[in-house]
């Protein structure tokens, strides 16, 4: 065998690499010299030599870090004595001696750090600053404790967030190199207007005017301030107040009852939107989240203003046009961030109508799925009767157009997306409308007659979208047809169950979704070209959907005729039977093995149907026999047809003979088996390399697996005696011959013959034996074949591949 690549070339690129690495490494190591000599101190200048490696202790922590660790650990002690001794331990001190005291110290630790700065130790200073500011926080509890005690506390808390605010802000900005100051200030004022507002006892919208007018203050912090962190800080505190206050008032606009109550909450909608859609114009890095956030609180807005006059259905209809008129802003002399965070926010709206309606769509999918239970007992009242439950289609009438205008919306937007994106679009709104349409006699409540042709008109205009609506020109299949044709299959399986309410409808609903299926197959097959393959699948679907519909219109007429089951199950042979004669002209095209397949199913179903009568049942596998045989009469479908057919065969024999009470089966299998043991011997003159289970399988399994099961009901001695004796006569025949078919069925019927004969004693013996002894011999075998595992594998490798040499 010749290696890729040639030995010769992977010698000389294993010598490149080991060059390279050798290189690399000489290259290291003069590295490692250089920092040697830079680390250790040289006793004398002259050439440097090269010695053993000196190791160099590295320093777990680097001073600074320590240093900040002390600070901090100091700051943090410091702190907490300060606050143990305003909070507990001063009490007998006087009044002006605790003032006294706690001021100065306030005063020394605010003066502390210029003074550090200008001595050049910032680290220091910054801890001292953190003190400093935690006193101050101190002093104003001290001033409440001590002077003001009868203030209403959220009253005072304000007050003193709005005064320590400015305070931080002043000491900030008088000492600019201290970083703490101006970010504590900027979070302390975000209190003193919601503080307020709970003192005076004001209600939720206040406390969101509140709220946003603090977000307004920290949104020109971030346009005017200088110092990065806060800067930092404000922003994103912006974002939070900002958004509590939408939250609040979209709360409100959603729960009002009258028009008046939801314009409050929507005037401060209004406001949050244009301050969003202001900063989308001002700050380019979040012009989309803040455009996004803006068009969201104006569709919520408007929208809440028609809610309280409107059912819930029209209500979900308003908010999704004032999201829908969010993009006629496309046009807007606005930043194009700000524009597409707008559309998204359009697109929120969409989303959410379309997640409203979902409960209908489901509704309408599965709940036809109650009449397989149900065939032909009565037409229902009407649409929402056919499909059994009640999602609360009062509230849900308008979820057609919900689907609709969403659809729509996606169709209009397909200009304006990227290449890439327009297909999705399409098919969305494909989806959508085919939606639209499936609820719509649901939602008005038609009859039941009309529910199911709006079904199968819907079927058919899927179909024909899913066949034809592909790019011709450039053979590519498009996600369009793609979604049509789901949609198709799915409306088609959606609109049977229905149908089975009554006789009428079922015969009329699978007879026109056998021709649409059958047609669209077709017509697919006629309209795609080789480029076009994705399509194939489709095709291969319509087909095997037009053999149930087959399977199930023909079972309909055979029932409407008043035939019983068992009568009914010969006739269900004639779908594979058909269907092979279409596989023998189809030959290999890539539909013919699938609807194959399916029609096979009916043969299944046919040998349900038959259940009950033996001779029926005996007559269906003999159908399904000829069938296969048939079928292996061509050359790509020999092997697996021939041995169906086979299979079908003999055990229609077998349940023939069950079904004619016969005790003596041998009678009739043993010429059966001559007559196949001869042809089998002809077919491996002819042909020596044919299998023995090919030749010789069908004839010694048409007599000895019938006897077998006879021997198994027998009390006498003479036919298991004549059965051992035969299948050790085939089994010694096919070690001799070295033939596989003949050693495994003689081996087998040979062992569970003897079982069968030995069983009796086997019990007895067993009976007789202490309850513990067969869990101890069972446990001594495991033992055993634990301990010889590996020679047990290598005697069953030997068995299987000496049964694999045999023909």
């Amino acid at each position: 065998m010749e290696n890729v690549p040639r030995p010769a070339e992977e010698l000389a690129v294993l010598d490149g690499e080991l060059a390279r690495i050798d290189a690399r490494r000489a290259q290291l190591l003069a590295r490692r010299s250089y920092l040697l000599t830079m680390l250790t101190p040289v006793a004398a200048p002259g050439p440097l030599r090269p010695g053993p490696p000196v190791p160099v202790r590295v320093p777990e922590t680097s001073p600074p870090s320590v240093q900040n660790v002390l600070l901090a650990l100091g700051g943090v002690l410091l702190t907490v004595a300060a606050i143990a001794f305003t909070v507990v331990s001063w009490g007998p001190m006087g009044t002006g001696g605790r003032s006294i005291v706690l001021g100065t110290v306030t005063l020394a630790a605010l003066a502390a750090p210029a003074a550090l700065l200008r001595r050049g130790l910032t680290s220091t200073a910054e801890a001292v600053g953190a003190l400093a500011l935690v006193l101050t926080v101190l002093d104003a509890y001290a001033l409440y404790r001590v002077a003001l005690p009868e203030t209403d506390p959220l009253g005072y808390t304000a007050t003193a967030c709005a005064v320590l605010a400015a305070l931080w802000a002043g000491y900030g900005l008088l000492l600019d190199r201290l970083r703490a100051p101006l970010p504590a200030a900027v979070l302390t004022a975000q209190l003193p207007l919601s503080l307020w507002a709970l003192a005076v006892g004001a209600g939720q919208l206040t406390l969101g005017w509140a709220l946003l007018a603090t977000a307004v203050a920290d949104i020109a912090l971030v346009l005017r301030a200088k110092p990065v962190p806060a800067r930092s800080i404000a922003g994103v505190t912006a974002w939070v107040t900002g958004g509590w206050a939408l939250l609040i008032a979209c709360g409100l606009s959603v729960t009002a009852g009258t028009v008046p109550d939801a314009a409050r909450p929507g005037l401060l909608l209004a406001a949050g939107a244009a301050v969003g859609l202001w900063v989308a114009v001002r700050v380019p890095a979040v012009a989309f989240a803040a455009a996004l956030v803006a068009g969201l609180a104006a569709i919520t807005a408007t929208g809440g203003l028609l809610r309280p006059a409107v059912p819930i259905g029209w209500a979900v209809v308003g908010y999704l046009v004032c999201g829908a008129a969010l993009l006629t802003t496309v046009r807007a002399p606005l930043p194009v961030l700000a524009v597409r965070g707008l559309c998204a926010a359009a697109g929120v709206s969409v989303a959410g109508a379309v997640l409203w309606a979902l409960p209908a769509t489901a509704v309408t999918l599965l709940g036809p799925m109650s009449w397989a239970d149900r065939v032909w007992s009565g037409a229902p009242g009407g649409a929402r009767e056919a499909l059994g439950t009640d999602p609360g289609w009062s509230a849900m009438t308008t979820t057609p157009l919900v689907l609709l205008i969403a659809a729509a919306l996606l169709v209009a937007a397909y200009g304006r997306l990227p290449a890439s994106s327009g297909p999705a679009a399409l098919s969305g709104a494909t989806a959508l409308g085919w939606a639209a349409v499936l609820i719509l006699p649901a939602a008005l409540d038609l009859g039941y007659a009309a529910a199911v042709a709006i079904h199968l008109a819907l079927t058919a205009g899927a179909l024909t979208l899913g066949v034809y609506g592909r790019r011709v020109a450039s053979g590519v299949w498009s996600p369009v047809s793609t979604t049509a044709m789901v949609c198709a299959l799915v409306g088609a399986a959606d609109v049977a169950l229905p149908a089975l309410a009554t006789e009428t409808a079922t015969l009329i609903t699978l007879g026109v979704l056998l021709a649409l299926l059958c047609g669209g197959a077709v017509a697919l097959n006629t309209a795609v070209t080789a480029a076009t393959f994705a399509a194939r699948p489709f095709q291969a679907l319509l087909a095997c959907a037009a053999v149930g519909a087959a399977v199930a219109l023909l079972c309909a007429f055979c029932a409407s005729a008043g035939l019983p089951r068992e009568t009914i199950a010969p006739v269900v042979v004639a779908v594979p039977a058909a269907a092979a004669l279409l596989g023998a002209r189809l030959r290999r095209h890539p539909v013919a093995l699938p609807v194959e397949l399916t029609a096979s199913g009916a043969g299944l179903l046919a040998v349900a149907l038959a259940s009950g009568h033996p001779e029926t049942v005996a007559l269906v596998l003999a159908l399904c026999g000829v069938v296969a045989a048939g079928t292996a009469l061509r050359p790509e479908r020999r092997p697996a047809a021939g041995y169906l057919a086979a299979a079908l065969f003999v055990l229609a024999t077998w349940v023939r003979l069950y079904a004619s009470d016969v005790a003596t089966p041998e009678a009739y299998t043993l010429p059966v088996t001559a007559l196949a043991l001869v042809v089998g011997v002809l077919r491996r003159r002819g042909d020596p390399e044919a299998s023995s289970w090919t030749a010789y399988g069908p004839g010694l399994a048409a007599t000895l697996l019938p006897s077998l099961v006879a021997a198994w009901g027998d009390t006498h001695w003479l036919r298991p005696l004549a059965l051992g004796v035969a299948a050790l006569a085939v089994t010694l025949v096919g070690a001799r011959l070295r033939l596989q078919a003949l050693l495994v069925l003689g081996g087998t019927v040979l062992a569970l013959d003897t079982l069968h004969e030995l069983a009796p004693y086997v019990v007895q013996v067993v009976g007789a034996l202490p309850r513990w002894l067969p869990p101890a011999l069972a446990g001594l075998l495991l033992l055993a074949v634990g301990a010889t595992y590996e020679r047990r594998l290598h005697d069953a490798r030997r068995l299987r591949e000496s049964l694999g040499r045999m023909r």
